[in-house]
């Protein structure tokens, strides 16, 4: 049996190691047009930032620790141009002779990831323009603030690494502006959620630019639609990520309604002898119960884990996302999951809201501390549609047990008996998790009897 894996980042490793682990008889080769392998690219900005000074520990698996350990062959600099699906054979070029020869596959895995999405912006091919996705880009980042010194960093987009990145760039003496074409800052939030983001934001003197479009990068400046004249000696275009699909696609793999490539619970495309995993699949949403795109390191390492169990005869199967995410940014962490209140309306929903805010844990509340938790429930089902935290401390926790709660299908009911763990060092008497269902379940207990 012969597997081929086109990617050698999170998923593709993880698919040809656990492979590997079912199967040791098998050829299991992974070809990489890069140089780096199995990286930590979400760490990217702290290197940019200082905080990680050896780009060495964000990759820490090299060639040789894949053969010597898992007897699988990853092959850098080597860039599959064509896949053949009725001969089962892929084009692969040697970026370093520049000689292409081809290769046969029993089995074929696409771990492509995703890219980088880079708007029609005037000027955006300049070499002080950057995206952040690859540790090649934060190399270049890294380099060109070292050698260049700019004084202003113009971020254009708001999300998890446009923030991540805001305080890595004053961590490195830059004066800081953020451009976001949205009518608010990191609108993946509710605008209210959002708002405590900016406020933090600003008094960090971030410098804030919402309903702004960016039209024209110059050498020092980002001139927006309508007028603004916004500093940047260097600029990072941070509007979000794509599924890498061109290989797929030309090949003639289905891709899906999301522009990823769509797979069935077994992580099989349309064409039964090629998987594929990581951020150029379609994820199914256990919220909506439909096709999403949710790109995610944890995902990645996730799918490619249950790709190399099923090629193997394994009896895995992906059971979907409900699209969690959480990100720092100077101390304030925020949390996300399942549907905002402007997504489960317009999708349909009848739904009720619980605000709580109230410290995490007696410490907290000492220092006057609070976390702020937005949840919404559907009436009918009495479930969570979703959740955004934001606080200082005690995020991820109660994030990470309302998700739990969200994909085992428990009530809102159901949480204020959840045995949590509790000393005052630690929570609450009453856990926030606890409040988030007494609110939601005697909210709708109430609805429900009005109706009656």
């Amino acid at each position: 049996m012969r597997i081929l894996v086109i990617g050698a980042v999170a998923a593709g490793t993880s698919a040809a190691t656990k492979a590997r682990r079912n199967n040791a008889e098998a050829e299991i080769v992974i070809y990489e047009q890069g140089e780096h392998i199995s990286y930590i690219g979400c760490d990217t900005p702290y290197y940019i930032g200082g905080v990680i000074d050896d780009i060495n520990t964000l990759a820490p698996r090299g060639v040789d620790f894949f053969k010597e350990k898992h007897n699988v062959d990853v092959k850098i600099r080597h860039r599959v141009t064509a896949i053949n699906l009725s001969e089962k054979t892929l084009t692969v070029m040697d970026l370093d002779n520049e000689q292409s020869f081809i290769d046969k596959y029993d089995t074929l895995v696409i771990a492509t990831g995703a890219k980088s999405t880079l708007p029609p912006i005037k000027g955006i091919e300049q070499d002080h323009v950057f995206s952040l996705r690859t540790l090649q880009d934060a190399i270049d980042i890294e380099n060109f603030i070292s050698e260049k010194k700019p004084k202003t960093a113009a971020i254009i987009g708001s999300g998890s690494i446009g923030m991540e990145l805001s305080e890595n760039f004053v961590r490195r003496g830059l004066d800081t502006h953020m451009i976001e074409m949205a009518p608010y800052i990191h609108p993946a939030l509710d605008p209210e959620m959002a708002k405590q983001v900016e406020d933090h934001l600003l008094e960090h003197e971030i410098n804030l630019y919402k309903d702004a479009q960016a039209k024209k990068i110059t050498t020092d400046h980002v001139l927006t639609a309508d007028g603004q004249k916004i500093p940047g000696d260097i600029v990072i275009v941070a509007t979000g990520v794509k599924a890498e699909v061109s290989l797929a696609r030309e090949a003639g793999i289905e891709i899906g309604e999301s522009g990823a490539i769509a797979v069935n619970e077994f992580l099989q495309t349309s064409d039964p002898s090629v998987y594929a995993c990581g951020d150029c699949i379609e994820h199914f949403n256990l919220i909506t119960q439909k096709p999403g795109f949710f790109p995610l390191g944890s995902t990645a390492n996730k799918t490619g884990r249950i790709v190399g169990d099923i090629i193997t005869g394994g009896k895995l199967s992906f059971r979907g996302v409900v699209g969690t995410g959480i990100f720092q940014v100077f101390g304030l962490n925020v949390a996300k999951t399942g549907l905002t209140e402007s997504q489960a309306r317009a999708a349909g929903y009848d739904i009720e809201i619980a605000n709580i805010v109230m410290p995490p844990e007696r410490i907290s509340a000492l220092k006057n501390e609070n976390i702020h938790i937005k949840a919404i429930a559907d009436r009918d089902t009495e479930k969570l549609l979703g959740v955004q935290i934001i606080g200082k401390s005690g995020v991820s926790k109660r994030m990470d047990v309302l998700v739990t709660a969200m994909t085992l299908g428990a009530k809102v009911s159901d949480l204020f008996h959840l045995d949590l763990a509790y000393s005052p060092l630690h929570s609450l008497v009453r856990d926030p998790v606890m409040y988030v269902g007494m609110v939601l379940s005697g909210a709708i207990s109430k609805s429900k009897a009005k109706t009656k």
